[in-house]
Order: structure tokens, then sequence, then C-alpha cells
């Protein structure tokens, strides 16, 4: 059994497959207006609704869980259904089917569900197309990850792929472009066309970029840093490159 929690989590899994929602667990005692907009959107939805105490919530999960708990089916139940869930096949399909430039982040071992979390909300809001993960050697879409995501988890199309560097060379072969973040190298991010398809790539805090995903990289790109830490947190440094990619396209 699995579960999925707070606020807007929980909202975003009910809208966006409620199919994988078994029942929803709502604190009692507790009426306010999320909570029972909850309780409204899981009826509407034809999920069975429970109220419990505060006490018997703690218990099922280890983070601040807000009064919301939805009870799911196992990870391969939900990737029946979650219609984000993408193999490589509907990645490069999307790619091929696109008109405009495309944006796609990939994580190279990012193996923290915060930081996964972190960067899927970013990934969201700025417009990604697709996020991009190992099946080894990554986080997976764990609870943890679904809270901190707010939502993002179940919408941004969250890829996990075999070998990594031969879905590189898929999107290199369709035009896609290939950056990836490195603090030593020479060139800016300020100082680089991110207008055309890309893929920013990234590796896990302190590694970096495995040796063969580095080596297919068209550029590598730094973030300046004028202060005396030498680098960010991931999920903050993938907010800023895509982002610097969005106000580049206008």
């Amino acid at each position: 059994m699995r579960y999925v929690y707070g606020i807007h989590a929980v909202d975003s899994l009910l809208r966006q497959n409620a199919k994988a929602v078994q029942r929803l667990l709502l604190q009692a005692g507790r009426n306010d207006k999320r909570i029972n907009g909850l309780m409204e959107l899981a009826q509407n939805q034809g999920v069975a609704v429970d109220r419990e105490p505060r006490a018997g919530l703690d218990k099922l999960v280890n983070g601040r869980h807000q009064g919301a708990i939805a009870q799911v089916q196992d990870s391969a139940g939900v990737a029946d259904t979650a219609s984000n869930l993408w193999d490589e096949a509907e990645l490069l399909q999307a790619v091929d089917d696109k008109s405009g430039a495309v944006l796609i982040l990939v994580l190279d071992g990012v193996t923290d569900p915060h930081n996964l979390g972190a960067c899927l909300r970013s990934a969201d809001a700025a417009g990604v197309d697709a996020v991009v993960v190992p099946k080894d050697n990554s986080a997976d879409l764990t609870p943890v990850v679904h809270k901190v995501a707010c939502g993002a988890a179940e919408v941004v199309p969250f890829v996990r792929v075999t070998n990594i560097s031969r879905t590189l060379q898929a999107l290199k072969a369709r035009g896609v472009w290939l950056f990836g973040t490195d603090g030593d190298a020479e060139k800016s991010l300020y100082n680089s066309d991110l207008t055309a398809s890309l893929a920013l790539v990234m590796g896990a805090e302190g590694k970096g970029m495995r040796r063969l995903t580095r080596e297919q990289c068209d550029f590598l790109i730094h973030l300046p840093m004028a202060g005396s830490v030498s680098s960010l947190n991931v999920s903050v440094a993938a907010g800023i490159f895509l982002f610097e990619a969005v106000r580049q396209r206008g």
C-alpha cells in the first residue's frame, strides 16, 4: 500500500488520476475550506472518503500530511493509469510531434526525493516538456516527492529510461541540443543561446554528471557564483537554468 499526502499533492492526484485512489483519509474535526474542497472533489470523482483522527493519520506517514492522505494502488497500478508516466518511445514521439522548441530536464543521479520533488515543481512552473531520469541510481516518485512537488508529480511528463546515454543520443538525432551544467565550464548560462530545442542535463550534487552523460553534451555551461559557496542545491540551480531559457524564449 502507498500513500500520497498533503493538500496540494492529494488535490492534484484526485484531479489527474482519481481512479488510482482507493480511498481518501481526511482529518476528523477539520471542516475548513481546503479540507471540504478535497472531500467534494473526491465525492465528485467517486472516491470513498473516511474521517480519521489526527493521531491515526500521523501513524500512516512520516511527513506533514496537513490532514489529507490518499491511499493509492501500488506503484505498478499507478504506472498503468497515470498519463504523465512515459517511456522513452513516448518521449521521442512527443519531441517529433512538437512544432516549436522543446525544453527537457534530464536529472542524472539525483537520489534525494526532496530534490527530485523540488525539481519537478520548478519544471512544471517553467513549462518543460518532460523530466528524464535513469531507472537506476535515481529517486523515484515516492510520497515525499509527491508532497514536495505540490502537484507537479501528477502532471509533468516523467520518463524513466534504462540507458540515459542512449536516450540523449536519440534526442540529439532529433535536433535537441544537450546543455550540461558544470561549475568548471568556461561558458556562462547567461552567455548561452537557449532558444532552440534543448535538454538541460544536471548531475547529482557533489558528483555531478557521470562521465558517459557528460560526453554526450554539446555544451557545458555554468552558473556564475558571486559569493563564498561553490554551488547551489540542484533543485535551486535547475530552476534558475530553466527560467533563463524561458526568459530567452520570450
